[in-house]
Order: C-alpha cells, then sequence, then structure tokens
C-alpha cells in the first residue's frame, strides 16, 4: 500500500542523489585516444570537452587531423554515454532501497 507519509522523505532523498551525482560527473574526467595517442581527447562525465591534445606531427596532415579526431570524439562520446547510463543504474539502485510502498524491505 501506498505510503504517502514517505513519499516527500523520498523526493528529497532523490534530489540529493541526483545532485551528488552532477558533482560526481562534474569530477569525473574521461579520455579517448586515436592514431596510438596522437589525438587524445578529455571530457567530463557530464560530456564537457576539457582538453584536447594533437601532437605536432599532425598538423601537417589536416585529412589524417581530421579522421583522428573524429574517431577520438566518437570514442569519447561513447564513454561519456556509458558513464551516464552507470551513474543512472547506480542511482536507480541506490533508490530501490526506499519503501514508499509500505511493504517489506529486503535490502
Amino acid at each position: 500500500m501506498f505510503d504517502p507519509s514517505q513519499f516527500g522523505a523520498m523526493l528529497g532523498s532523490m534530489q540529493d542523489s541526483i545532485k551528488e551525482l552532477e558533482e560526481r560527473n562534474q569530477q569525473t574526467t574521461l579520455t579517448a585516444k586515436s592514431g596510438g595517442g596522437l589525438v587524445s581527447i578529455s571530457a567530463n562525465g557530464n560530456g564537457e570537452i576539457i582538453d584536447i591534445s594533437i601532437d605536432d606531427s599532425l598538423l601537417e596532415d589536416k585529412e589524417s587531423l581530421q579522421i583522428l579526431l573524429m574517431s577520438a570524439f566518437n570514442d569519447l562520446r561513447k564513454s561519456v554515454e556509458e558513464n551516464r547510463q552507470s551513474s543512472a543504474m547506480n542511482l536507480l539502485g541506490n533508490l530501490g532501497g526506499l519503501n514508499i510502498f509500505g511493504g517489506k524491505n529486503n535490502a
């Protein structure tokens, strides 16, 4: 049975958990490299690019630089998305301990 008295507590806990998740993502650094490390791109867990490193040897080869940048960006985008999904699953798992329906909690 739904217990309305626990609803406010659940919402407050959920907001705290989301805020904590956002702060953790801001502090998380994900990096993708391509061309054996000739191009390296880093982003925080929120997907904001925080660093790009390009080896000087690529500065004269525009086509190779473009290909390696695309590869690194695509790999980084996948890493950011996987990090977000993992974080969301952890958040849901942590919220699973809240028992808003009044039944027994097996956690």
